[in-house]
Formats: C-alpha cells, structure tokens, sequence
C-alpha cells in the first residue's frame, strides 16, 4: 500500500483541515505532474506484482502440494521486514528518495525475471521460489518507507491524505486485473510467464521516476547520521498513544487477518476442488470491495479512530461468518464486503497515523507500521498455515478473523480509556445506540 511524507509538520488535523479536505474532489491530488508519473508507474508495476503473488502461490502449491508451503513463502518474503524494517525507516530517512526508489524499484523487478528465467527453463524447485521470496523482502525493507514517505514530496500536505487513498486505490485496482490476468496465464501457458511480464513492469515505475522535474517536489529536511535513531524513532510511538494503539491493532489484523493467500487456495484446492481460475476469481472480487473502499476513503475528509477500531471488527467478524459459507456463491460474494472493509483498515490507519507523525519521523514511523503489518506474517503465516492444513480451511479462516475482531475490541477500550471515554448503551433518536462518550457527559447524564 502507499502513503507519503510532508514538508511541513503534521499534527493532528484540525476542523479547519477537515473542511478544507471535504471540498477536495476524489482526484485532486492527480492533478499534479510529478505524482500523476509516479501514479502511472505504479499501477503497471503493481498489476504485474498482484500477477507474480497469484503465480507464485500457485506455483509452491503445485510443487509441494501444502498450504504450509504458501505460508513459508509468504514468510519468507516478510521476514526482513520483522527483522529489518525499521533500519528500512532510517535510511529511508537519511537518502534522498527518489534517487533511493530507482534503485529498489530496478531490484525489485530484477527478482521477477530471475523467478522467470527458471521456470520456463523448467528448472525451478521449491528453495527457488523461497529464496527470491526473501531477496524480495530484502528491497521492500527499504523500498516500502522509502515509496510511502516519497509520496508526500510530491503532492504536499494539503494533498497527503487524499494521495494516501489514492495510493491504494491504485494498487487495488491493478489487484482487480492482476489475478485475472494470472489466471488466465497460469491455466494457458504456466506461471513463468506471469513472472516475466512481472520483472518487464518495474519498468515503468523506473521511467516515470526519472521523468520527474527534482524543482517541483516539496523539500524535506532529511534526518542527519547519528547515533540511536532507532530508539529514538521507538520513543516517539511509545510516548503517543494516537500512534501506538492503531500500530498495535494492524499488528494483530496483518498478522492473524490477512493470510488470504493460504485461506483461498486451500478453499480452491480443498473445499470447492476447483483450480487457478477460481483462485484469480475469488481475488479479483476481493479487489473489487477494496478498490470501492479506497474510493471512499479518498473522499472522506477525516481519518477517525472510531472509524479504525469499528472496521477492524467487521472485518474479523466478515472472515468468521465467511468461513462457514454453505455455498461457493455466498463465500465468492463476501469477498466484496472482506475486501473493503479489510482497505479500510488499512487506508485509515496509515493516513491518521501519518498525519499524526513530524516529518522527520515519517521514515522510522511508517517502517514500524509496516513492519508489525507485514512483518507479522513469518509468524502469522507458518502458524495459520498448519492451523488450516490440521483441522481444514474453514477453522484456519474462522481463527484469523476471531483473533482480528477480539484484537479490535480490545485496542478499541485501550483507546477509549486513554481519551476519557466509556461506553454508553442506550437510546438515540428513537433508536437503540451504542456508543463511546466522555465520562463528564455521561455522569451529568446519569
């Protein structure tokens, strides 16, 4: 997913920002050249990335024949993210980074072309796929805080918000044709070509890159080389809890929530015995509800906390009743609502979070948020893996979404208690209301 980093400081937005920000179209942020390169860029390189996870998924599980196998892939390509993701943060808040995303865009794709070169060659084994999963890993560690905070150069902090929605509008909606495409290919002529036409993407990304004009980005002061930088980064999230609690609940959600490849193609596989285009079916609706759900966040004017914790339920409560779908064509359908409510989760937890951050700490901030998102999975990803292959797909997928939807409450109370709130139950406008209110109001009340 993108997001960016801004010139100026970000303290929490005010009504005044809110309103500004409503009378933003869905677009506007578009209107700029440098990010409209960079816009561009992205979604062919993320249509060929959401072509490679489908292949590649595919491909362990026709090696190997196990959904702990596409957890250890999964992991795999995680791990330096667990591992390394917040010196990921630092250096993306060192290095100019335009400069420093040519660089791991290009790696990036050359990891595609050599997952290539060995399946079409017929050579490839599982410890291939495993070992270009990890080097993969490696250049997200930097690529990832390095693309996210870049974005913010480009567009501005009045625009920020409404390019983080649009950011992950653009990777969903290559996530729609991606699968499909994969699909198709898998079925007609083998995962190698999904890996090609993934490694020859990057080169747009690269292209629109050095097609920007340096003099129209927002300058940003780069933080200076020194000593404790990452603690230093890890005191500033520990002393808010603005910033702590939503990092902790995406902690628990990409974790346990969003092993969707190991859910799917065990569902595929085991449940409805169907194949490759079935799996690239069940994404691309998923894709879908995402896609509409950052469309909505990009005309939202405020990214709420209540709005975080509130999606974060459903989500889990989604993949719960999903899970026991008696027929394909309900447990196809909730993919839609999963999907959306799943975007949302994640467009405004990164959005409150940024807005929330100095821009000096953007890097090291938004490396930690990614690093318990997606660095949870080289634990989540083994653990549901053999949950799923122990006691069959639907109990693996009922698991995650419990554990996300009790995490949500729990981080819901958390912050509750930190803002002076309790819980109110009652009647509202006639109707029955459940709600978080402020302890004077609901003792003068009472």
């Amino acid at each position: 997913m993108s997001t960016g980093s801004g010139a100026d400081s970000a303290p929490a937005p005010t009504a005044t920002d809110s309103t500004t920000d409503r009378k933003q179209t869905m677009f506007s942020s578009l209107r700029i050249r440098n990010y409209r390169l960079f816009a561009t860029g992205q979604v062919v390189s993320n249509t060929g990335t959401w072509m490679q996870r489908i292949a590649q998924d595919w491909l362990v599980l026709s090696l190997t024949g196990s959904a702990s196998a596409v957890g250890i892939t999964i992991a795999l390509q995680f791990l330096p993210m667990l591992l390394f993701g917040l010196y990921g943060g630092v250096i993306a808040d060192r290095m100019p980074k335009r400069r420093l995303l040519l660089v791991t865009q290009a790696a990036m794709g050359l990891t595609g072309l050599a997952l290539a070169v060995l399946t079409l060659s017929g050579h490839v084994q599982v410890w291939h796929v495993y070992l270009t999963a990890f080097l993969l890993g490696l250049v997200t560690v930097v690529d990832n805080p390095a693309r996210q905070s870049f974005v913010a150069e480009m567009v501005g902090p009045d625009q920020l918000r409404n390019a983080v929605s649009l950011n992950s509008a653009n990777f969903q909606s290559a996530r729609l044709v991606g699968p499909a495409v994969a699909g198709v290919l898998i079925t007609a002529v083998g995962s190698g070509y999904a890996f090609l036409l993934n490694g020859l993407s990057f080169l747009a990304p690269v292209a629109g890159l050095l097609m920007m004009r340096p003099s129209e980005l927002h300058k940003v002061e780069r933080a200076p080389r020194g000593k404790g930088q990452l603690r230093e980064g890890l005191r500033y999230v520990a002393g808010r809890p603005e910033l702590i609690w939503p990092i902790v609940l995406v902690g628990f959600i990409g974790t346990f929530g969003f092993n969707f490849p190991i859910w799917l193609s065990a569902f595929v596989d085991d449940v409805y015995h169907s194949g490759a285009g079935t799996y690239g079916l069940l994404n691309t609706l998923m894709a879908a509800g995402s896609l509409a759900g950052a469309l909505l966040a990009a005309r939202r004017g405020t990214s709420r906390l209540r709005m975080l914790v509130g999606a974060a339920v459903v989500f889990g409560l989604l993949e719960v009743v999903t899970a026991f779908a008696p027929a394909f064509w309900i447990f196809a359908a909730l993919m839609v609502p999963i999907g959306m409510f799943g975007l949302t989760v994640n467009v405004t937890a990164n959005s409150s979070i940024q807005m929330a951050t100095d821009p000096l700490m953007r890097g090291r901030v938004m490396s930690l948020f990614m690093m318990v998102f997606t660095g949870g999975t080289p634990v989540g990803a083994p653990l549901v893996g053999w949950v799923t292959d122990t006691y069959g797909a639907r109990i693996g997928f009922a698991t995650g979404g419990a554990v996300a939807a009790l995490a949500a409450a729990g981080v819901g109370v958390m912050l509750a208690r930190v803002g002076g709130l309790r819980l109110s139950v009652g009647w509202h406008g006639g109707h029955p209301s459940v709600r978080f209110v402020e302890r004077e109001r609901l003792t003068t009340a009472a």
